[in-house]
């Protein structure tokens, strides 16, 4: 899963794809370098990020999702109802919700009646307090239990369960070692019965362990990439996609 993001903040490369050409172009890109899925994101989830209202964010991912679809299945990073709707009407496949559905009550009835594949995610509270000291019993414990009542919750609003995908959030909420405990224990949350959608690109937990800047994580991404892809991830989530997917095909191929 390729990441286009069509913002000024986002943590990694903000502003670089605001203008839609740009962004298309970006999403072509990846696509050309092995990306399956380009999920098209218009506000920033990174800690502290200031919301955008519904109408901006549509203003900035409609163009780049109808200028995608067709070419790739296409998914709208969105905790919005109304911009998740647009989306859908003019080619986007999946609707990956950080908020797990509870941003928006009106966001599990659209995505049941439009029949689109639904990620849901776990984080405590919203991306502006999201790291006021995050605190669990046992991380995995604590994030499979919540996974767990969204997903009963999907399935109680009319959405299939086949499509279904569910993220633990690493990086939302989670300090170092919550990150790393989620990442060695990913087997109890195949558990669940459903796909597991991970996203350790350039995060700040890579930058913890070895005081890289986020320019500099693309090693520390390839291995917790390749090691959640072993233990069970079924999409990873990333912004280098020419060499995750080349390392993946030599670690598929070392494993057999």
């Amino acid at each position: 899963m390729g990441v286009v993001n069509v913002t000024p903040d986002s943590f990694s490369d903000g502003g670089q794809y605001l203008d839609p050409a740009a962004a298309i172009g970006h999403g072509e890109k990846l696509l050309g370098d092995g990306a399956e899925i380009l999920d098209v994101g218009g506000e920033s989830t990174r800690p502290g990020a200031e919301a955008v209202e519904w109408e901006e964010e549509l203003r900035r991912v409609e163009p780049v999702v109808a200028g995608l679809a067709g070419k790739a299945t296409i998914s709208i990073d969105t905790s919005k109802a109304a911009v998740a709707a647009s989306a859908i009407e003019v080619g986007a496949s999946i609707v990956n919700d950080v908020t797990a559905l509870r941003g928006d009550l009106e966001m599990a009835p659209v995505c049941a009646e439009q029949g689109v594949t639904v990620v849901m995610m776990h984080m405590p509270g919203n991306p502006r307090t999201m790291q006021d000291d995050p605190r669990y019993e046992d991380v995995v414990d604590d994030v499979k239990a919540f996974l767990a009542e969204r997903l009963e919750f999907a399935l109680s609003t009319g959405i299939a369960e086949e499509r279904i995908w569910l993220d633990p959030g690493i990086g939302f909420g989670k300090t170092l070692e919550h990150n790393l405990e989620l990442l060695r224990r990913l087997g109890e949350l195949r558990e669940l019965g459903r796909p597991l959608v991970i996203g350790t690109s350039r995060k700040s937990f890579i930058g913890k362990i070895d005081g890289s800047e986020v320019e500099d994580r693309i090693g520390g991404t390839i291995s917790s990439s390749v090691l959640a892809a072993a233990e069970g991830a079924d999409v990873l989530r990333v912004h280098d996609v020419a060499e995750i997917a080349q390392a993946m095909r030599v670690a598929g191929a070392i494993l057999g």
